[in-house]
């Protein structure tokens, strides 16, 4: 199992400053908070990092602004996914100019494509960047599951080597797990199932509670490796409320408002989506109390 990008891929949130635009030092700053606790891979421009309202010419400065402040030691991540191939070939191609290692795309939202469909989308992108490929399947927000036999497929293709399954299905990663050689690689979609899904043979996670517990997620995952499995259960049941209150409303506000809460100001959402209430923010605080030294 070729392990490059971790365990940990922290899909990061984009700080934005009081007047709504993206603030590049925070950015640095938060990026490098992410890579000493925890944190393997920084994944730019995903949802959590606000992708559908940022332009292509914000992604793209962001890419290059963190890669360089990081360098060639850290692995990050380019979000290009579109629910246009041409678009995501585009913006892939890009990323690959200016320097960044891998590339997460999503599954076409919205037009809601055929398995086939699905297949012919992540295959033209894989043929014309050189990048490697994590396939990002969330039915939640997409409209569309992309099947395991799919998953299979595309799994042949050399420089598509994982998947981030965020369908919430066990049997799901189970079948992937069966059904791909060893070599491919499954990561949680969601913070809370990532030890039900390496049960079932997924290797790590991609995810948003490790802006404000990645030493713990560590701790947990590695834990599992062990064999430990009590122990990885017994973290997991402890940061299970935290996991639930980051997803009180709508990705990323609450992990925003907790960022906040630890000293990195990282803004509110841009429009439509909208900071927390008051009382979402209790929650998130009191959810976040009992790993605050």
């Amino acid at each position: 199992m070729n392990l490059k990008f971790g365990r940990i891929i922290t899909a990061m949130v984009t700080p934005f400053n009081s007047n709504g635009d993206i603030d590049f030092d925070q950015a640095i700053a938060v990026a490098r908070h992410l890579v000493s606790t925890g944190t393997d891979t920084i994944l730019l421009a995903g949802t959590t990092g606000e992708s559908p309202t940022l332009t292509h010419d914000e992604e793209f400065e962001l890419f290059r602004v963190v890669k360089e402040a990081l360098g060639n030691g850290v692995m990050v991540m380019a979000g290009t996914g579109s629910n246009c191939t041409r678009t995501a070939i585009e913006a892939t191609q890009e990323a690959e100019k200016l320097g960044l290692d891998a590339t997460l795309q999503v599954v076409p939202y919205y037009n809601k494509p055929s398995q086939e469909g699905i297949y012919q989308h992540f295959k033209a992108i894989a043929e014309a960047t050189s990048l490697p490929m994590m396939l990002y399947n969330i039915p939640g927000r997409t409209g569309v599951n992309m099947l395991p036999e799919t998953v299979v497929r595309l799994s042949s293709i050399p420089s598509i080597f994982a998947v981030k399954e965020a369908s919430g299905s066990v049997e799901q990663v189970k079948q992937i797990r069966r059904l791909t050689s060893s070599d491919f690689l499954i990561y949680s979609g969601d913070d809370g199932l990532t030890v039900e899904f390496m049960k079932e043979g997924a290797c790590g996670v991609v995810s948003v509670a490790s802006h404000v517990v990645g030493l713990k997620i560590k701790e947990m995952i590695l834990a599992f490796e062990r064999g430990e499995i009590q122990k990885a259960e017994a973290l997991n049941k402890s940061l299970d409320p935290l996991f639930k209150a980051l997803f009180i409303t709508s990705n990323p506000a609450p992990v925003k408002a907790a960022l906040g809460c630890i000293g990195f100001p990282v803004g509110k959402p841009r429009l439509p989506l909208v900071k927390v209430t008051d009382s979402e923010l209790e929650t998130i605080k009191a959810a976040l109390a009992p790993f605050l030294s």
